[in-house]
C-alpha cells in the first residue's frame, strides 16, 4: 500500500463525541480535518476536501459487541487504511472505558494485527494531558472538577452505566479482552536525550509486544511519545489505538518538524443565538451539573421517558408527547434541554434496563442504540420544524445515534468551546442541514455553564 503524502492521519472514533476530540486536537494544530460519518473515498476527498491534512470517520463501536465489530467496524477500518495515511488511529475515549462484552478494545486489537497490521507492534495511548488524563506507570488517572482520580475511583467512569471501570492499570484492563502481550513504554523512558530514548524504546520494541503501552504525563512526556509514534511510520504505515492524546502527542511533533504550524490555531468565538436546543442521553453527574445550570438559567428541561421510548408498543405514544411539549416551548422562544436522566443515580436507568431485560434485548449497547436513535428523531423532527440552526448532542453513545439521524456526512470544527467538544460546520446533501452547528459533548466534558456558552450568551 502507498502512502499519499497530502495525509497525515486517517481515524475511526468509536463514538461521536469522542471523534470530535481527535478532530479538535488537529484542527487547533492548524491542520484542516474533517470528519466524515463513513469512510470517503481519495476521489471524493480531491474533489471536495482537496486541502484536508487529517481524515476521520465517526463511528459507534463503542456500544457494539466484538460480533457487531467484525461485520460493521472491521469494512470501515479497512477503507481507511486504504487511504493511504502513515498513521491509522482507532480512537477511543481518554477514560478507556470498554469491556470484553462491549466496545472492547482488545478485539479491535486482534481484528487488526489479524488483517491490516500482520506483525507489527501497535501503539497503546490513552493519556491526553490537555483533557486532564494522564498513564504513569500503566496506571491511568482522569480529572473531574478540580480533582484527579485513578481510574477506578473516578466518580464518574467508576460506575458508567454500560462499562463502568474497576481497573487503572491499563495493561491489566486490556488482558481481559485480549491474549495479545502487552508491553509498556514507562514514564522514565521517555525523559533524557533523544538517543538514549531511542535506545530503550528499541529495546522495547526488541521484546516483540503485540501492543505497546505509552506513558504520558505532560507537555515534554507528549512530545516524546508522538516523536516516536511519527519515527515508526518512515517505512510502513502504522496504526495506533487510543485517546486524542495520539493528535495532541503528534501535533507536539508535527510542530517541530514544520509538518504543522509553529503556533496554535485561533478560531472565532461562538456567536450567540436566541435559542439552544440540546438532546442529552448522558448519565454524567457532569451533564447533570450542566442541566441544572440550565434550568436555572432560562432553559425548559424536560425529562425524556427513556424506559417509555426504548419500550416497543408504548415507544410511539411517548415519543409524541415529547414532541409536542418540547415543540410547545422552542415555539415560546424558550431554549430547551431535553434529557434522559439526572446523573448515575437517576431511577430512569435501571427502569430501561428493567424494560429491555423483559423484552430480552438488554445486551450491552442497546438502551444506547434506542434511546440514541429517538434523541436523534427528536432533535430532527424540532429542527425542521423550527428552523434552529444550532443544537448540542450530550453522550458519547447517544451522539452516536442521534447524529445519523440528522442525515449529516461530516464535520467540521468551527469554535472552542471546552477541549474536546468543540461547535462544528455540519455538511449535508440536504440543504435544510447544511450549515448546522452542532457541539457533540461526552459526559463528563465541560464547565457546568456549558449549555450557556454553546448558546453564545
Amino acid at each position: 500500500m502507498s502512502q499519499d503524502n497530502s495525509l497525515l492521519l486517517s481515524f475511526y472514533g468509536d463514538d461521536f463525541t469522542g471523534s470530535t476530540d481527535a478532530m479538535e486536537a488537529l484542527a487547533v494544530s492548524g491542520l484542516r480535518t474533517v470528519l466524515f460519518l463513513s469512510p470517503p473515498s481519495r476521489k471524493f476527498l480531491r474533489e471536495k476536501f482537496a486541502d484536508v491534512r487529517c481524515v476521520g470517520v465517526a463511528g459507534a463501536s463503542r456500544a457494539m459487541s466484538p460480533a457487531e465489530m467484525d461485520e460493521h467496524l472491521a469494512p470501515v477500518l479497512e477503507q481507511l487504511w486504504a487511504l493511504g495515511a502513515p498513521i491509522t488511529h482507532y480512537k477511543v475515549c481518554s477514560t478507556f472505558d470498554s469491556a470484553p462484552e462491549v466496545g472492547s478494545i482488545g478485539h479491535v486489537a486482534d481484528l487488526v494485527r489479524g488483517s491490516l497490521a500482520r506483525g507489527q507492534t501497535l501503539t497503546v495511548l490513552a493519556g491526553a494531558p490537555p483533557l486532564r488524563r494522564y498513564t504513569v506507570f500503566g496506571n491511568h488517572f482522569a480529572a473531574a472538577g478540580d480533582d484527579v482520580y485513578r481510574l477506578d475511583r473516578h466518580p464518574t467512569m467508576s460506575r458508567h452505566p454500560v462499562t463502568p471501570m474497576h481497573e487503572a492499570d491499563l495493561r491489566v484492563h486490556l488482558s481481559k479482552q485480549t491474549q495479545a502481550s502487552i508491553g509498556l513504554m514507562p514514564l522514565p523512558d521517555l525523559a533524557g536525550d533523544t538517543a538514549t530514548v531511542d535506545e530503550k524504546h528499541a529495546a522495547r520494541l526488541a521484546a516483540k509486544p503485540d501492543l505497546l503501552l505509552y506513558d504520558v504525563a505532560d507537555e515534554p512526556s507528549m512530545r516524546a511519545v508522538g516523536r516516536l509514534l511519527w519515527k515508526q511510520c518512515v517505512a510502513t504505515p502504522h496504526f495506533a489505538i487510543g485517546s486524542s492524546g495520539v493528535e495532541y502527542s503528534l501535533g507536539a511533533h508535527w510542530r517541530t518538524e514544520g509538518l504543522a504550524p509553529a503556533e496554535r490555531a485561533r478560531f472565532p468565538a461562538v456567536s450567540p443565538v436566541k435559542q439552544l436546543l440540546v438532546v442529552s442521553g448522558s448519565a454524567s453527574p457532569m451533564t447533570a451539573t450542566q442541566i441544572r445550570w440550565a434550568a436555572d438559567n432560562g432553559f425548559d428541561c424536560l425529562r425524556a421517558p427513556a424506559a417509555e421510548l426504548c419500550g416497543g408498543a408504548a415507544a410511539e405514544g411517548a415519543y409524541r408527547v415529547l414532541f409536542e411539549s418540547a415543540l410547545g416551548s422552542l415555539q415560546s422562544g424558550r431554549s430547551v434541554v431535553v434529557y434522559s436522566a439526572e446523573g448515575p443515580d437517576d431511577p430512569s436507568i435501571a427502569a430501561t434496563r428493567a424494560v429491555l431485560t423483559n423484552a430480552a434485548r438488554d445486551h450491552g449497547g442497546a438502551t444506547a442504540r434506542l434511546l440514541g436513535t429517538a434523541l436523534g428523531r427528536l432533535a430532527r423532527e424540532l429542527l425542521l420544524r423550527t428552523g434552529l440552526r444550532r443544537l448540542v448532542v450530550a453522550g458519547g453513545d447517544t451522539s452516536s445515534y442521534a447524529t445519523q439521524e440528522l442525515g449529516l456526512y461530516g464535520l467540521e470544527m468551527l469554535s472552542e468551546l471546552t477541549p474536546g467538544a468543540p461547535l462544528c460546520r455540519g455538511y449535508s446533501n440536504d440543504a435544510r442541514f447544511d450549515g448546522l452547528e452542532i457541539a457533540l459533548k461526552g459526559g463528563q466534558m465541560g464547565r457546568a455553564d456549558y449549555f450557556g456558552m454553546a448558546r453564545g450568551a
